[in-house]
């Protein structure tokens, strides 16, 4: 929920259109979030599901003149930007998939100059044409509590992005919440109160999440137990057609009775300079004209807005209800605080932490101590600022062998104690010997497979050098694969650090099915890693 702007993450090939550098330029090279204004720019503050947009705003520099500058963010973190003055002087606009969770801050009313819808997509379920006959569905006759009932009898499971941090696992959080309580108007406490046991039930058939929805989709590619995906409608047909889920298409599926629908308004801030306002204007105005609006539905599947363009192919053109988004933000983070810590299934992570004597060079040691104790939070954390209720966090700090193995659960209602044990396990880290990296990860693994907890499990490796000590890659690969295949699931999320070897890290979270963050140079902060990794565990 407090991702850093300027933050990178690396991710592999197939994900590399989905997904870049934090400031991603139309029709340029990138620039540093907060660079200084340019006549003819426009600085834009922008969900990460955009990157297919790049296409369409280099056709609309062409015409119009205007170079966008893109930096990506989710939904919650742009609102506190936007609401808090962060984003005065170093954005024009901001470009998410709804601005209503930010309309539900009053302090940000007279940060907002104007927003127009560019494009529409509404919250689908994707399914397995197996699955879906299996069930017996009609997919133009199904509805919420027709998948939570199929949920819950242990016949259907799906995938979901995190929706604290994205904003496709934040609309599909409220279409849940809304199909499930019958709300017929505004989300309310009573309405979420009234749906959080049928919820439980729905919430327990995830099996897969993720941070973003092109790892979700990569991911989903490589399992064999997921039987659908949640997120929005132009997602899933672009996955079709890219054939990047592996396997038969998906059956697109909107439940009859009402869905979120994603607006994407591109809505310029009263900070902008004047020239900026007037850019963002024109380009308003092109995105909206028959030519970019059919370009748009073309190639990312989402709906136009423009009267007289045809939805692309593909594009069921009955109308759905619109489920109602929360009256007020008290209630949309206490959905958000609910999913997190009551709802969703628990974690169990292993944090494989690199503290060989390299770690002595700088203040690298004391940015590992920093970085960790920040997801211990404090007594004011918000949502998704500390470890979650009922998660179960392994130190496993390791130099030429693995040191100790440190597990803490953090009890729902008495968090205290096991933050403040990971606070003073974390201060003891001290640096010295080599780096047995592989010798560690297969420890975290043999860590994992002690418990039969139903949890999403993930490990988390930071090495600031490579592999010295112990076995090597190939012990390694052979061990990974005698796993067994449930054990096979848990990626590993590894982090660049200092002079870690890139190579050596993508070989592992490509075999694992995990990511690999940047936290070097330039590139990012490790605390930024960290906190990113925590939509995908």
């Amino acid at each position: 929920m407090r991702g850093r702007a300027g933050r990178v993450w690396v991710a592999g090939a197939v994900l590399a259109s989905l997904v870049g550098a934090s400031g991603c330029t139309s029709g340029g090279a990138a620039e540093p979030e907060g660079s200084v204004y340019k006549e003819g720019t426009l600085r834009v503050l922008a969900s990460s599901e955009l990157a297919d947009m790049e296409p369409v705003l280099e056709q609309a520099r062409r015409a119009t003149g205007v170079t966008v500058k893109l930096t990506w963010s989710g939904t919650l973190d742009a609102a506190e930007q936007v609401a808090s003055g962060q984003a005065d002087g170093k954005y024009d606009a901001i470009w998410l998939s709804s601005n209503d969770y930010l309309r539900l801050r009053p302090e940000a009313a007279g940060k907002l100059s104007s927003e127009t819808p560019v494009m529409s997509s509404p919250v689908a379920l994707g399914v397995k044409p197996e699955a879906l006959a299996r069930l017996g569905w009609k997919p133009g006759e199904v509805t919420w509590p027709a998948v939570h009932e199929a949920v819950a009898a242990g016949r259907l499971t799906y995938g979901m992005t995190d929706p604290v941090r994205s904003n496709s696992g934040f609309s599909a959080l409220v279409s849940v919440a809304s199909g499930l309580s019958g709300a017929q108007a505004a989300l309310s406490d009573a309405d979420v109160k009234a749906a959080t046991p049928r919820l439980k039930e729905f919430f327990a058939g995830q099996k897969l999440t993720s941070g973003s929805s092109g790892w979700l989709v990569a991911a989903y590619g490589k399992r064999g137990d997921v039987d659908a995906l949640v997120n929005y409608e132009s997602v899933l047909l672009s996955m079709n057609r890219d054939a990047r889920g592996g396997g038969a298409p998906l059956t697109v599926v909107r439940p009859r009775d009402g869905v979120v629908t994603a607006h994407y308004p591109l809505t310029l801030l009263t900070s902008a300079p004047a020239g900026a306002r007037d850019a963002g204007r024109a380009l308003t105005d092109y995105l909206r004209g028959a030519e970019a609006q059919q370009a748009i539905t073309g190639q990312t599947f989402r709906r136009p807005v423009a009267a007289g363009v045809a939805p692309a192919a593909g594009l069921d053109r009955e109308k759905r209800r619109e489920l109602p988004f929360p009256g007020s933000r008290v209630v949309a983070d206490g959905l958000l605080a609910s999913y997190e810590n009551e709802l969703r299934r628990p974690s169990r992570t292993v944090y494989v932490l690199d503290t060989s004597g390299s770690m002595g060079d700088g203040d690298r040691i004391g940015r590992l101590r920093s970085a960790l104790t920040d997801l211990t939070g404090s007594g004011s954390s918000g949502t998704g600022r500390r470890f979650r209720d009922r998660e179960e966090v392994t130190l496993l700090p390791f130099g030429s062998k693995v040191k100790e193995v440190n597990t803490h659960v953090v009890e729902p209602g008495n968090p205290g104690p096991a933050l403040d044990a990971i606070r003073r396990d974390v201060k003891s880290l001290e640096p010295e010997g080599g780096t047995a990296v592989y010798g560690s990860l297969e420890a975290a693994y043999q860590q994992l497979g002690k418990g039969a907890v139903d949890a999403f499990t993930s490990i988390v490796l930071m090495t600031d050098g490579e592999n010295t000590e112990g076995v090597g890659a190939k012990h390694f690969d052979s061990f990974y694969a005698a796993l067994p295949e449930a054990q096979k699931r848990t990626p590993v999320f590894a982090v660049l650090f200092g002079d870690s070897d890139r190579k050596e890290l993508t070989h592992i979270t490509e075999l694992t099915g995990g990511r690999l963050f940047d936290a070097t140079g330039g590139n990012g902060s490790l605390a930024g890693a960290f906190e990113e990794i925590r939509g995908y565990q």
